[in-house]
């Protein structure tokens, strides 16, 4: 376990846009299981940053500095994925009903627009949201266990 958290930073980043992006594609472009995953990732930056000694206002910091590029990268993979699908807003002949999503607004045009803010907008804000999480949750379990310096 010691050579999971002993590994470069490098790797650790690789490793995690690969399975950040096997995570969209098992949600098929819903990424459901990259939220998910900022649980693992928030876990993971906690443990990396206790196992180095750091002081806990520098692990409150990159908490937050790791939390919020796994959701810059969402962001971006979801708007590659998603924006395009925009086009569809300024065809007149376009089908937005039968486009594949769920329907909830009512209104085919209100119900496309909503769901892609949420693709694009909200899903990357859960996942900072469940990284966060999952750090501090992992965080206060680490400080129960054994005190950090101030």
């Amino acid at each position: 376990m010691t050579q999971l958290f002993s590994l470069r930073p490098r790797w650790v980043l690789a490793l995690f846009l690969l399975l950040d992006t096997v995570c969209v594609g098992m949600g098929m472009g819903v990424p459901i299981f990259c939220i998910l995953f900022g649980f693992v990732v928030g876990w993971y930056v906690v443990r990396r940053l206790v196992a180095t000694g750091t002081d806990l206002p520098r692990i409150l910091n990159r908490i937050l500095f790791y939390a919020v590029v796994t959701a810059a990268y969402s962001f971006v993979v979801m708007a590659l994925l998603w924006a395009p699908a925009a086009r569809m807003l300024f065809d007149p002949g376009a089908d937005l009903a039968n486009f594949g999503i769920p329907l909830i607004l009512y209104d085919p045009r209100a119900s496309f627009i909503g769901w892609l803010v949420l693709m694009i907008a909200i899903s990357p804000f859960l996942q900072l949201l469940t990284t966060l999480f999952g750090a501090h949750l992992t965080l206060l379990w680490q400080l129960r266990r054994n005190p950090i310096r101030a």
